[in-house]
């Protein structure tokens, strides 16, 4: 795997030093900027180049939710992956909505803060372990779990890593048409209103690995 370049977006110093330091000897990853508030960041991406941004939400001139919205507009490439101490699951969630490509909670360990950076530039949507409880957790809104057939489950297992319908249907040697058809159907039992919901759903009740 080539270096991955990241920017770290962060309002504390001391959380970016920390980062810094944790990372430096690693041969994957090249530290390429630090910014302290969003309209640095707004202003370096749209003539730079950055793999991962590992993004906080607490900014002083934005919210860090809206910045990831932001961020995917002007480069859809780049993949934002939230490092919050904030360990609500609406906040989780709606982080997710807005684009980012996973959650990580500040008292992460570098081996885990390792395999997330691997399996969020690979196209996963990833979580630490503990952000994962928490996501896990069934909603105070109790419903039977669907039930799913064999290729449903290979399908909802095949969303959760980012795929395509086209990458689906390669992989599955179906058509896209018929790949469109099932993910229909799998919103419609989750009653899900987007692929972002229905993995959450998956997720929590353990339908899919991680």
């Amino acid at each position: 795997m080539n270096k991955i370049d990241i920017l770290i977006v962060d309002d504390h110093p001391i959380v970016i030093e920390g980062l810094k330091m944790m990372m430096k000897e690693h041969p994957l990853f090249h530290i390429i900027k630090s910014c302290t508030a969003g309209s640095e960041v707004q202003h370096f991406i749209k003539s730079n180049k950055a793999d991962i941004i590992l993004l906080d939400i607490s900014l002083p001139d934005i919210s860090g939710i809206e910045l990831c919205r932001q961020i995917k507009a002007i480069s859809p490439a780049t993949t934002v992956i939230m490092f919050s101490n904030r360990s609500e699951r609406s906040v989780i969630m709606q982080c997710i909505e807005n684009g980012a490509s996973g959650y990580l909670l500040k008292n992460i360990s570098i081996e885990e803060l390792t395999d997330c950076i691997k399996g969020a530039i690979s196209g996963n949507i990833v979580f630490c372990n503990e952000t994962r409880e928490i996501i896990s957790k069934p909603s105070e809104n109790k419903w039977t779990i669907p039930r799913l057939t064999k290729r449903e489950k290979q399908i909802l297992q095949l969303v959760s890593a980012g795929k395509t319908s086209i990458n689906i249907a390669e992989e599955l040697f179906l058509s896209p048409l018929t790949v469109d058809t099932h993910r229909k159907n799998l919103l419609q039992k989750f009653k899900a209103k987007n692929s972002t919901e229905l993995i959450s759903l998956a997720l929590q009740y353990q339908l899919i690995e991680q």
